[in-house]
C-alpha cells in the first residue's frame, strides 16, 4: 500500500479488464456516481445513512419471529420423541459436520462477507423452519393416510417425497432472504453462500435425529456407522443441493431481477436441487451407495468446487474493474488495486500492516473490507440494482480515505 506513482512494470496486472466476456458478467444499465479527482475538495459525508443500513441487508422481524416459534416446536418435538439424553448426544455429534461446513462456507464468503445477521438467519431457517415444514408435512401424511407401506417408506419417501418437500422448504428460505435482503444479495456467490447456510442448518437438525435414533436403536456401534456416513462422507450433501437454488437466484440478482422476475429462476434452481437430492437418495436405494459415491458423487463435488473457483475469479475481476474507476481519478494507486483485488495481495498487505507500530492489521482489514464494498456498491449502481448505491459509494470512499490516512499516521 503506497502513494508512489503507478508502476510501469509489465509483469504487474493491468487495471484494464481482460478482453473477454464472462458468462456471469453483469449488464451495465446505468452509470455510477461521478468520481471527483482525488485532489478536488472533499464532498461532505452523507448524513442519515449508515454504510451498511439494515434496510435491504437484514432479515425482517417477522422472519425472526417465525424462526423462534418453529424452533420451540421443533425442540419440543425432538425432546418428546427422542428423549433428552439421545437428543443431546445427537446434537453434540451434529455440531462436528456443521462446524466443518460453516468453516468451508466462510472461506467461500471471505472475499465480501455477508452480514452476520443474515448468516445466522439462513442457518436458523434451515435448522428450524425448513425442518418444521418437513416434519409438518410428514405428520400430515401420517394423519391422512396412516403408516406408510414398506414400498412407500423405502422408495417413494426418500427418492420422491423427501427431495421435493425438503428442497422446497429450504429453497423458501433462500427466496425469503432474496426478497427481504435484496441489497446483500449481489450475485451467484452470495446465492450459493445463503443456500449453503440454509442447507447446513437443515443437515444439522436432521443429523441430530439420525444420530439420536442410531444411539437409541443400536448404541455406540450404530451411532459410529451413521456418523461416518453422514458426518464424514456426506457433510456437504444438503449444502450442495440448496446451493443450486441459491445459484439460480444469484444469477437473477446479478441481472437486476426483482421478486416476480426471480420466481422463474428460483423454480429452475429448485428443480435442479430436487434432482440432485433424488439422485443422491436413489443411489442408496437402488444401487451400491459407496460405488456411486466414488464414481459420481465425488466427481460432482469436484465440479462444484471448480465452479466456485470460477465464480470467485469473477468477483475478483469485478473488484479490480470497479476500483480501477477510482484509480483513474487518483483515489487508489495501481498497487493498491492489485492488493485489494488479489488474495496474494491481501495476505501480503496484512503481513505488512502487522509490522507497523501498534500492529495495524485490523486497520488494514477494515481498509480491504471497505474497498471491496466500495467496488461492489459501484457495481450495484452501474447495474441499476440499488438506488442507494451512489450514497454508499460516497460513504465508503470517505472510509477508505480515512483508513489510508490512519495507516500512514506516525
Amino acid at each position: 500500500m503506497t502513494h508512489s506513482a503507478p508502476s510501469s512494470d509489465p509483469s504487474r496486472p493491468s487495471l484494464t479488464p481482460p478482453p473477454f466476456h464472462s458468462p456471469f458478467e453483469q449488464p451495465d444499465v446505468a452509470s455510477g456516481a461521478p468520481i471527483p479527482r482525488a485532489d478536488a475538495p472533499a464532498a461532505p459525508m452523507p448524513q442519515g445513512r449508515a454504510v451498511s443500513p439494515r434496510s435491504g441487508r437484514s432479515a425482517p422481524l417477522w422472519v425472526l419471529g417465525v424462526v423462534v416459534l418453529v424452533a420451540v416446536a421443533v425442540v419440543g418435538y425432538f425432546l418428546n420423541a427422542l428423549g433428552p439424553v439421545a437428543s443431546v448426544i445427537g446434537m453434540i455429534l451434529a455440531f462436528v459436520p456443521l462446524a466443518v461446513v460453516f468453516f468451508a462456507v466462510r472461506i467461500i464468503d471471505r472475499w465480501e462477507p455477508e452480514p452476520k445477521g443474515l448468516v445466522a438467519a439462513a442457518i436458523a431457517w434451515g435448522a428450524f423452519v425448513a425442518i418444521g415444514i418437513t416434519l409438518g408435512f410428514d405428520l400430515a401424511l401420517l394423519f391422512a393416510f396412516g403408516p406408510d407401506s414398506s414400498f412407500v417408506a423405502d422408495v417413494v419417501a426418500p427418492v420422491v417425497q423427501a427431495p421435493i418437500v425438503e428442497e422446497v422448504a429450504k429453497g423458501l428460505g433462500v427466496y425469503v432472504i432474496f426478497l427481504s435482503a435484496r441489497r446483500a444479495f449481489d450475485g451467484p456467490v452470495d446465492g450459493i453462500v445463503y443456500g449453503a447456510l440454509v442447507g447446513a442448518g437443515f443437515a444439522f437438525t436432521e443429523n441430530i435425529q439420525y444420530f439420536a435414533v442410531s444411539f437409541i436403536e443400536g448404541g455406540a456401534a450404530d451411532t459410529t456407522a451413521t456418523f461416518f456416513v453422514r458426518g464424514i462422507l456426506s457433510p456437504f450433501a444438503h449444502v450442495m443441493f440448496t446451493s443450486v437454488t441459491g445459484f439460480a437466484l444469484g444469477l437473477a440478482a446479478r441481472r437486476g431481477a426483482r421478486a416476480g422476475a426471480a420466481f422463474g429462476p428460483w423454480l429452475l434452481g429448485l428443480g435442479g436441487a430436487v434432482l440432485l437430492h433424488a439422485f443422491w437418495n436413489g443411489s442408496a436405494v437402488f444401487g451400491d451407495f459407496f460405488a456411486l459415491y466414488l464414481t459420481l458423487q465425488v466427481p460432482l463435488f469436484i465440479v462444484f468446487i471448480l465452479g466456485l473457483v470460477a465464480l470467485r475469479r469473477e468477483e475478483a475481476r469485478l473488484t479490480r474493474t470497479r476500483l480501477a474507476d477510482y484509480a483513474a481519478a487518483g483515489w487508489f494507486t495501481e498497487q493498491e488495486v492489485d492488493m485489494v483485488a488479489t488474495g496474494r495481495g491481501r495476505k501480503a498487505a496484512l503481513q505488512w500492516a502487522g509490522t507497523l507500530r501498534g500492529d495495524r492489521t485490523e486497520m488494514m482489514k477494515g481498509f480491504i473490507r471497505d474497498a471491496t464494498a466500495l467496488a461492489a456498491a459501484r457495481q450495484r449502481a452501474i447495474s441499476g440494482r440499488d438506488p442507494h448505491a451512489a450514497q454508499d459509494e460516497q460513504v465508503l470512499l470517505h472510509r477508505t480515505t480515512a483508513a489510508r490516512a490512519a495507516m500512514f499516521a506516525p
